[in-house]
């Protein structure tokens, strides 16, 4: 028996020690790979790429150009490319949504064909105060009142439901004060009614919805 326990003693202390140093390589390798993904993501993080950024306050079918934007650099890693660069920035684009001052600008979800463009801008002026909160880029609802006759005017109701201030000219001179003319932009389709009732002497207000506006 002693013989026997003799000879399987350097048969497993071989196959110990193989078994331990592979283990030992294997932590090794584990450790050097997990080191080279975080130095990898870390680099990839401070990687910065030039992307576009609004210069002022941009509405829905205005043109863009360079002078309405900025150059900046900013750490996007995987979102890179969803962003406007001077490459996608080619012929004539309008913004098809609100991009507000300093906003990155998203290289397909802001910019558009003029010729695809499903809004249009309209001035008309509010018969009552337009509060101080509005400025170009508020998105308003328009309400119109019908006139009846010279002085009385039917129930106000939704002209536009989703018109986005392109500008605002207060004249705080008249009596009573809070008149002004606002440029809209309005959807196409409301063009024709926001029209008639300007033309037949509709008392026009402009109210902010509810959470827009500065």
């Amino acid at each position: 028996m002693g013989a026997m326990t003799a000879h399987s003693d350097p048969v497993r202390t071989p196959r110990r020690a193989f078994w331990g140093d592979a283990r030992f390589f294997l932590g090794v390798l584990l450790v050097a790979a997990s080191v080279a993904g975080v130095w990898l993501v870390v680099s990839a993080a401070r990687q910065t790429v030039p992307v576009y950024a609004a210069a002022h306050t941009i509405v829905p079918g205005e043109a863009i150009g360079t002078g309405d934007l900025r150059v900046v650099d900013v750490a996007l890693g995987s979102l890179a490319g969803t962003y406007l660069t001077a490459e996608d920035l080619e012929g004539t684009q309008v913004a098809t949504r609100t991009i507000e001052a300093g906003e990155l600008v998203p290289a397909a979800a802001s910019v558009g064909d003029p010729a695809a463009a499903r809004t249009t801008s309209v001035v008309v002026r509010s018969a009552v105060d337009v509060p101080a909160s509005v400025e170009a880029g508020t998105v308003v609802e328009l309400w119109s009142a019908p006139l009846l006759e010279q002085g009385a005017y039917d129930e106000p109701r939704i002209l536009v439901a989703d018109a986005t201030v392109v500008s605002v000219t207060r004249d705080d001179s008249m009596i009573g004060g809070g008149a002004a003319a606002l440029e809209l932009v309005i959807p196409r389709a409301d063009v024709a009614a926001t029209l008639a009732a300007m033309a037949d002497e509709s008392a026009l207000s402009i109210v902010p919805t509810t959470g827009t506006g500065s």
